[in-house]
């Protein structure tokens, strides 16, 4: 069992690193900082139903660390720790409702991940002029984790056979 439980977890944190560093190649701007299309979301989501919500977020952080130093910035870790935070709050507790889909606590972390990042960003940049942005954010939030979602939900199946 627990040789099972190491190469899951190992998997994962490997399948949202190789996640984030694909994410990094493609600037998905269309003129709207901050818009991307949260693929490491995937692996966390994930691993909150065939792991553990306490294994998703040792995931979460060692992916936000990992993929900070090795495709990014100080700041990047900020922004992402941030919204990592806020975002695993809400899909923990939506998933423990069991009220809502893997898609829908996948929605939920996308929207909620860009919201946390805009409220870091106005502190940082000291303007509330950015909040302008929030609209296509969670748009963008809705659409990528719908899209992440299906895809953890159909890689979920597979892992179950």
């Amino acid at each position: 069992m627990k040789n099972n439980y190491i190469s899951k977890m190992g998997l994962l944190i490997g399948v949202a690193l190789i996640l984030s560093y694909i994410e990094s190649l493609f600037p998905f701007f269309y003129g709207i900082p901050g818009i991307k299309l949260g693929l490491p979301n995937m692996a966390i989501v994930l691993a909150m139903y065939i792991l553990s919500s306490r294994d998703a977020l040792i995931i979460n952080c060692l992916r936000i660390i990992l993929s900070g130093f090795m495709f990014g910035n100080l700041a990047g870790i900020m922004f992402s720790i941030s919204g990592a935070a806020i975002s695993f709050i809400f899909m923990y507790i939506l998933k423990k409702t069991d009220k809502f889909s893997i898609k829908g606590v996948s929605i939920t972390g996308g929207v909620m991940h860009n919201v946390a990042q805009i409220i870091i960003a106005a502190f940082v940049v000291k303007t509330s002029g950015i909040v302008y942005y929030m609209p296509f954010l969670i748009l963008a939030g809705v659409f990528t984790g719908l899209l992440n979602g299906i895809i953890a939900q159909e890689v979920k199946k597979h892992i179950e056979q």
